[in-house]
C-alpha cells in the first residue's frame, strides 16, 4: 500500500512564503516524477510544478521566479516552496507521484490528500 502524506499548509499574507512536503512511505520499488497540483474553488486541477527522476523540472507559468520544487530521494519526499505569495494561489495543493511499487509491477499515479493554501490580501 502506497501512501502520500502532504503537510506544511495554511494562511499566510500576500508577499510570505511557505513550504510544502510530500511524503511518499509504504510499498516503493522505485518513483519516477515528482510533482504538485493545485485546484481553486471552482476551478480545474492544475499543474503547479513536476520534477521527473531525470531531466527537465517544468513549472507553471503562474509560479515561475516565485516556487522551487525539489526532491529528497532518499527519503522519497518532494518540497515546494513558495515565495512572493499572491490571493489567486489560494487553492487545496496536491501531491502526485509515479510509483512503481514492486520490481514486477507497472508505473502509477499516487496522489495525495491535498492541503489546503490561503492566501489573504
Amino acid at each position: 500500500q502506497v501512501q502520500l502524506v502532504e503537510s506544511g499548509g495554511g494562511l499566510v499574507q500576500a508577499g510570505g512564503s511557505l513550504r510544502l512536503s510530500c511524503a511518499a512511505s509504504g510499498s516503493i520499488n522505485s518513483i519516477n516524477a515528482m510533482a504538485w497540483y493545485r485546484q481553486a474553488p471552482g476551478k480545474q486541477r492544475e499543474l503547479v510544478a513536476i520534477m521527473p527522476s531525470r531531466g527537465s523540472i517544468i513549472y507553471a507559468d503562474s509560479v515561475k521566479g516565485r516556487f522551487t520544487i525539489s526532491r529528497d530521494n532518499a527519503k522519497n519526499t518532494v518540497y515546494l516552496q513558495m515565495n512572493s505569495l499572491k490571493p489567486e494561489d489560494t487553492a487545496v495543493y496536491y501531491c502526485n507521484a509515479d510509483i512503481r511499487p514492486s520490481y514486477w509491477s507497472n508505473y502509477r499515479a499516487y496522489w495525495g490528500q491535498g492541503t489546503q493554501v490561503t492566501v489573504s490580501s
